[in-house]
Parts: C-alpha cells; structure tokens; sequence
C-alpha cells in the first residue's frame, strides 16, 4: 500500500488521504483482509442469547408441563377404535380416526397458550377446531375461541388424556369417520370410554420461543434474565483471549431490536447483556460478529432460528426481509463505533428450497446497505443456504459487494454417510472432502470465506482422547485456510466435546 511519507513529495496532505483510502478500498472490494495478517479465530457463544435446550437442557426443568411445548407433535390414538386421529388431506377438512399408524397427517403441533391449554395445527397449517355442528374440523388459517383445546391429563397415567372444547364437552370417537366434542367426559379412563385418547410424541422444539412462552409472562423474565447473566460472564471472555481466540460469533434474535420491550413471547434484556459482550471484548482485544441466528418468521425449521413449530414464513413476503433489514440496521448504528465490531453476519442458515436464492439475495443486498450506511470496515457475512447443491451461488453476487464473507458450516454429523465412519475415514473426509470444499468457495479475488461453525465431535464410537485430539487438528488445519477464519461451536454445552472450553481445559484442543 503506500504511504503517506511518499505521497508526501509529491501531493498535498488531502489528495495523499484520498490516494490511501482508495487503496484501502481496492484492497477490501477483493475479499482481502484490512490487516492482512489477522484471521478469525473465533468461539461462538451459542446458547446465550439464543436458546437451544439441548446446550443447556435445565433451564426447561421449572416449566410446567414441559413436554407440551410449543412445536412438540401429539399423536392421538383412540382407546376405543384403536387408531389414530388424522387430518383428513392434511388438512381443511374433517377430522377422522382411522389411521393405523401415525406419520405426518396424523401429527398435529401444539400452540401453547398455557400449561394447559393448546391450539393444534394440522400437517396443511390448519387449526383444529369445532363446527356449528358440534363436529371436529381443521380449516381455519387463524386459531379462535373455538380453536382452543384443553388437554387434561389422567393423574395416574399421563399419557392417557381427554381434549376439552370451549363449548364444555370432550372430544370423542363415534365412529372411524366421525369425531365430535359432545362427551361429558364422566366416563373413567377405561379401554370402553370414546373420550379417552392415548398420547404419543413426535418431534419436539426447544428454543427462545419454547422457553419464553412455556414459564410465561410472569416467569419467564426472571429466568432468561439470569442466564443471560451468569451464563457468559467476563471471565469467559479472559479465558477466550488468553486460550489462543482472537473473537467471538455472538448469535443473537431479532427481537433484540425491540428492547426492553420485544413482541411476546420474547423477554427484554438481550441487548443489555449484547452491550456487555462489546465492553468485554474490548477489554480483552477480542473481535465480535454479530450473528443473526434467528429471522422474523424463522428462517429454517429448528429451535436455533426459533421457530414455533417448524413452519418456514421468513421471506415468504417482503415485510420479513425488510424487518431483518431493520434489525441488521439497528445493530450496526448500535456498535458501528465500537472498535470490537469486526463483522455482522446477516442472517444463519437459511434452508432451501423454502427459502429462495432470489430471496437471500434481496436480503443480502438491502442488509448489506444498511451495514454500509453505518459502517465502511465491518464485514458483512453471508451465509450459505442450507441444503442448495451450489456451494457457488453467491460468489459472483458477493463479489461485487466490498468486504463480503461467505459463511459456510461443516460438521462431520446430521447425515447418514457419517454414521460407519472409522477414525481415520472422518480424517481422510475432513483433508479430502472439506479441502475441496473450501477450494470450491474461495477464489482470489473472491469474496473472503469463513467456516463459521464446526466442531470436533463426530459419529465414531469409543474413540480415545488421542482420537478427538487428531480429528480437532485436522479441522484447525484445513479450516484454518478459509481466508475469513472459522468459529467453533460453541464455548459452553452440557455435551463435552461440543463445548470449547472443556476441550482446551481438557487437553482435547490447543491453539
């Protein structure tokens, strides 16, 4: 680059300005790093200030009725036909009981409105409800009085329970064809009794949505607001700076744009503890990226984007990009002058097909823009979608765009060609396979790439320290090629070698 003493001898002080920051921009609109010599080498603090139940599976443990969350699938078999309740299409129609086994129609995910009492939506996004005739249905869009269910539990065996209407009366099995809430439900619990349905689960949720709704508005505000509070804590970050780290990808939910006062279920406070985030890394030299790990609407069907019940609505219209948008422009105007802020990474792990290249790219675009306005150094991440077989498809549009990353998330995990796989068949996938990848992505003069998560655990069974220990390697070497960086899931979780703090206190990982 040059100098400002060369320019000095021949130019004025304002054009040898103009001459640096031009240089400066060259250099940044082909996906090279402002300090060339500075990679990522991150943590993300998943978990925090995003709920996923599995990281920390006790801060659901005070909810009442807990298995009843929102999203959780009930299956309903009847006591007296001895077949499952269904959808009839799917949905907008009658509801029958004359499945014998029980699959996607004969699913139907719970609206929680309180520890007892549910709205059921059906595989077609219908809600269950009653008719002016007393029958069951499922063809309303919207969930009305007449839409609302009672579940009520036999005390001796749980899994047995009646499903109570608003107009006072259960719902019962007359025959295979028809079901009706017309039974005083004053029958016992018996075999004999067509009130009496047999529950079983399929598929459950437990993200910021979940919790938030499930303890409720008195509850829930105490309890996020001290696990926000202890959960990461400053001395997380000293250990993060002296363990070889150099930043952290902070995953975070949209509604932090509304604090202190976000849409329902969600609870205030997120933003406060963001704040402290900023103030640490600063302390501590660590850089940050923003993460917007969950979009108005949700974005992909799991808790991490959280999702009511797995149903996709992020940029089914503009409204949700443009209010993703606002987050992204909300976010940056917050910490554009922090020198912690490094990037701002606008959305995580969009799913196609549900959601569209046309889509992210309008996306992509406007948030790019809104970072722009307040921001000439930050990075702006963009995540691959999820399940698309064109790893490529957003390098010529990112290319255009100074100082664009594309964030890509390789795990040895979630699919079954990982299952039989020996130590040495994941070490030889991670050199081979991850290599050309991440060759696939990077060009020259490209936008930067950046493996934003990963983890060293994997499907192999009874494998030593020494196991983790190369496999752990292996990632670091070929991740650490990404020209971006690469983070790892995550600092803390109950699940040992998915939490990189026990894996350096351990021994398993040394940076």
């Amino acid at each position: 680059m040059t100098t400002y003493s060369s320019c000095a001898k021949k130019l004025s002080f304002v054009y040898c300005l103009f001459i640096i920051s031009s240089c400066c921009i060259f250099n940044f609109s082909y996906g090279r790093n402002l300090n060339p010599n500075f990679k990522v080498k991150a943590v993300n603090l998943g978990g925090w200030l995003i709920t996923e139940g599995w990281i920390k599976p006790s801060l659901f443990d005070g909810i009442p009725n807990k298995d009843f969350l929102d999203g959780t699938g009930l299956q309903f078999k009847s006591v007296t036909v001895g077949k499952y309740l269904c959808a009839e299409l799917g949905g907008g129609n009658i509801i029958v009981a004359n499945r014998t086994d029980a699959s996607g129609w004969e699913t139907f995910k719970i609206w929680r409105i309180n520890s007892t009492t549910f709205n059921f939506r059906v595989f077609n996004k219908e809600f269950v409800g009653i008719d002016g005739s007393g029958n069951v249905v499922a063809v309303e869009n919207k969930a009305g009085i007449s839409e609302t269910f009672e579940i009520v539990r036999n005390s001796d065996d749980p899994n047995r329970v009646r499903i109570k209407s608003t107009n006072g009366f259960f719902l019962q099995v007359k025959t295979e064809e028809l079901v009706t809430a017309d039974n005083g439900g004053n029958g016992g619990w018996g075999d004999d009794d067509p009130s009496v349905f047999i529950i079983k689960t399929s598929g459950r949720l437990e993200g910021e949505f979940q919790i938030t709704n499930g303890y409720g508005p008195i509850m829930a505000p105490q309890v996020m607001r001290e696990h926000w509070r202890t959960y990461i804590v400053e001395e997380d970050f000293k250990f993060i700076a002296n363990n070889g780290l150099n930043a952290v990808r902070i995953p975070i939910g949209w509604w932090i744009a509304s604090d202190p006062t976000p849409p329902k279920p969600y609870v205030g406070g997120s933003l406060y503890a963001l704040d402290n985030a900023f103030l640490w890394a600063r302390k501590y030299g660590l850089k940050v990226i923003i993460d917007l790990h969950a979009a108005p609407g949700s974005q992909n069907p799991w808790e991490h984007s959280s999702n009511r019940d797995g149903t996709i609505e992020w940029g089914k219209t503009d409204d949700t990009i443009q209010q993703t948008v606002e987050v992204i422009d909300f976010l940056t105007a917050r910490y554009a002058e922090n020198p912690s802020l490094y990037a701002v990474e606008l959305i995580n792990e969009p799913l196609a097909p549900e959601v569209t290249l046309d889509m992210v790219k309008k996306l992509y675009q406007d948030g790019y823009n809104a970072v722009r306005k307040h921001s000439s150094t930050a990075y702006v991440v963009m995540s691959n979608r999820l399940g698309s077989s064109d790893a490529t498809e957003l390098l010529t549009f990112a290319n255009g765009l100074r100082g664009s990353v594309i964030d890509v998330h390789y795990y040895n995990l979630f699919s079954d060609i990982y299952d039989n796989m020996s130590v040495q068949q994941n070490l030889d996938y991670v050199n081979t396979n991850r290599t050309a990848q991440l060759n696939t992505v990077t060009q020259s003069n490209g936008p930067l790439t950046f493996v934003g998560e990963w983890v060293a655990e994997w499907q192999v069974k009874n494998a030593t320290k020494e196991d983790y220990q190369k496999y752990a390697n292996a990632q670091l070497e070929v991740f650490g090629r990404a020209t971006f960086g690469w983070a790892y899931w995550t600092l803390k979780n109950v699940n040992n070698h998915w939490s990189m703090e026990w894996m350096i206190k351990n021994g398993y990982i040394k940076l």
